[in-house]
């Protein structure tokens, strides 16, 4: 057994010690003994250090990418609390093995919670898209395929759930998946609209281009993200007028997406957009604004158009 580990256990298991970087960089890469060890100890730590743990694993998960938790983040899943097992399905987000794969499938299916079984279906999403490119496994891509579709055609399972399956189906190109879209589409519940507005974007189908620009102008914020999301997969130009408007948007996120959708769509109007706004960002001081700005622009460039200077 490691020092790595009894250090990390030390800490862990010590709610008032502070959990440093170094005791959870050294819960990467484990194997062997100290993983036996960690599995034995693991409820043993106090579950708010736990979530805490897992919530630092994705958010460094997010940047650094030398790190590899997926031991840590496979035990997490099996965890008896929810939230912690909702919290790990995020930190596996780059995780694309076959044994994710067959962890979440069951999660997506059978698990008691709803919000986890929602995050379960919707990291199938990935996998199918994978598998679409051919990626992944052929014959597990599929698998994940017809459990996403089972899931979005049972109506007696929760909304929640169902959005999601439908989310992470729209990566396929399966001949049912655009019925699928347009009968969530026209659900009353605006959240599973919202939903099939996303499918549209992921759809990479121009069929979709006039519902796009007509929610653009939605009322409900939810479904002008969507939306303005959506005419940036699609590269809808005639959607850079609309986006235009959103750049004043009072709604941070919606602001944020039409800057991120007018990066995809490009072409010198764009650019010129994006360019004025950052002058005007500049001088508020807003840091992650312009970081987002300077994205958008760099995308802009590689997306087709004539360059603005």
């Amino acid at each position: 057994m490691s020092a790595k580990i009894e250090h990390a256990l030390e800490i862990l298991l010590d709610p008032d010690a502070p959990l440093t970087a170094k005791a959870i960089y050294n819960l990467s890469d484990l194997s062997g003994e100290d993983k036996d060890r960690l599995y034995r100890e693991w409820g043993t730590i106090p579950l708010e250090r736990r979530r805490k743990l897992m919530s630092r694993i994705t958010e460094i998960s997010e940047t650094n990418f030398e790190m590899d938790f997926s031991t840590l983040t496979r035990l997490a899943l099996t965890d008896l609390d929810a939230e912690l097992r909702e919290i790990a399905i995020e930190s596996a987000w780059s995780d694309e093995s076959p044994e994710m794969l067959r962890q979440l499938m069951p999660m997506a299916s059978i698990d008691m919670s709803i919000a986890v079984r929602a995050a379960a279906v919707g990291a199938l999403g990935r996998f199918i898209e994978l598998g679409e490119h051919a990626k992944f496994d052929k014959q597990l891509a599929r698998q994940a395929e017809n459990l996403a579709i089972r899931i979005y055609k049972d109506e007696k399972i929760d909304t929640e759930i169902r959005r999601r399956a439908l989310e992470a189906i729209s990566h396929c190109s399966r001949s049912e998946v655009p019925d699928m879209i347009e009968d969530a589409y026209n659900s009353r519940d605006i959240r599973m609209r919202a939903s099939a507005v996303f499918a549209m974007g992921q759809s990479a189908d121009e069929r979709w281009e006039e519902i796009v620009l007509k929610e653009m102008r939605n009322r409900d914020a939810l479904m002008r993200f969507e939306a303005a999301r959506a005419s940036g997969e699609l590269a809808i130009e005639a959607a850079v007028p609309i986006l235009t408007k959103m750049l004043d948007e009072d709604d941070r996120e919606v602001m944020e997406m039409a800057i991120w959708s007018l990066g995809e769509i490009g072409g010198a109007e764009a650019q010129r957009l994006l360019h004025e706004l950052s002058d005007r960002i500049e001088s508020e001081g807003d840091d992650d604004l312009i970081e987002a700005i300077e994205e958008a622009l760099a995308s802009a460039s590689l997306s087709g158009g004539d360059m603005v200077f």
